[in-house]
């Protein structure tokens, strides 16, 4: 199958990849030069638990329009470069191709939307994969539990079982599941819960639950997040979300997530689809949120000084 990979930063390396190495047509688009050709030069390192290995044959380029058409369109930006990506996929894709959109946070789907039909848009969620960039053509992850995947509109269709099994034969963890926005749900709220934290705090996110000052502000975030999910009528299937961010946290309490990183390196984050889409979800309901309210305004004052 020819699979272009649109975001190839930690978790998009990695699925690039894995891809590659059971025979597929990897096409890699990343906006970031040194790291296009570097995979083109050497081929793209992948370190992690089961050591390192360099991967060949992956082709990667700076924008979509330089791949050949593909029948699979993995979306794996960030959330706020979702809407871009749609719009370079809209130019390149056949009417049959599948595209896959994987980010943190919500409004992924409805960002598509604005620029190309979702009829072929499939939404993931990747869960507890705790990756970084190490430099250039380089990634390293620190686990990898699951990917989930449904239809936008739910259900368990053909194509989506034909997707679980591509991810599958690839090496990944990967169930269909019948009610995708349950589980993008469950994600967020752990999103919530230690994005912003962890960058404002500067720790991972075991030190982050470790400590009773910050672990305060994590569970305050969260349980705002968890509050308007009931509100949205999420069928969540814990009734403990304390419980359940701290099961979260337990599976790989040294990692940082990707808000931190980018925050540390000055970067523009995803602010506005985690964090920050908490406010915007309590001003529909008439729901309070300080804590996310606070903490995205600090993480937009320090973003308005890069450059």
């Amino acid at each position: 199958m020819k699979i272009a990979i649109i975001g190839t930063g930690a978790m998009g390396s990695i699925y690039a990849a894995q891809f590659a190495e059971n025979g597929h047509d990897v096409f890699a688009v990343d906006t970031w030069g040194d790291h296009v050709n570097a995979i083109n030069a050497r081929g793209l390192i992948i370190e992690g638990s089961g050591g390192q290995r360099t991967i060949e044959g992956i082709s990667a380029f700076t924008t979509l329009d330089k791949t050949p058409q593909c029948e699979l369109y993995v979306i794996a930006t960030k959330g706020n470069g979702v809407g871009a990506a749609a719009r370079d996929v809209a130019a390149s894709m056949a009417s049959d191709s599948l595209v896959l959109t994987i980010q943190n946070g919500l409004g992924a789907g409805e960002r598509i939307a604005e620029h190309m039909s979702t009829a072929n848009v499939l939404l993931g969620v990747a869960d507890g994969f705790g990756a970084a960039m190490i430099g250039p053509g380089h990634a390293k992850h620190n686990a990898m539990k699951l990917i989930r995947l449904g239809e936008m509109n739910g259900g368990v269709s053909e194509r989506l079982r034909l997707l679980e099994s591509t991810w599958r034969s690839a090496g990944f963890n990967v169930e269909a599941f019948e009610d995708i926005h349950q589980l993008i749900w469950e994600k967020f709220i752990c999103n919530v819960g230690l994005s912003a934290p962890s960058a404002l705090f500067d720790c991972t996110i075991g030190e982050l639950l470790a400590n009773p000052e910050s672990r305060s502000v994590a569970m305050g975030c969260m349980l705002e997040a968890y509050k308007l999910g009931l509100k949205e009528g999420v069928a969540f299937s814990f009734d403990d979300p304390v419980a359940y961010l701290e099961k979260f946290v337990a599976m790989m309490p040294n990692a940082n997530p990707s808000l931190q990183q980018d925050y540390r390196a000055a970067r523009h984050s995803e602010i506005d689809a985690i964090n920050g889409m908490v406010p915007e979800l309590g001003r529909r309901y008439g729901v309070a949120t300080p804590y996310n309210e606070t903490l995205s305004a600090l993480i937009r004052a320090r973003e308005v000084t890069y450059h």
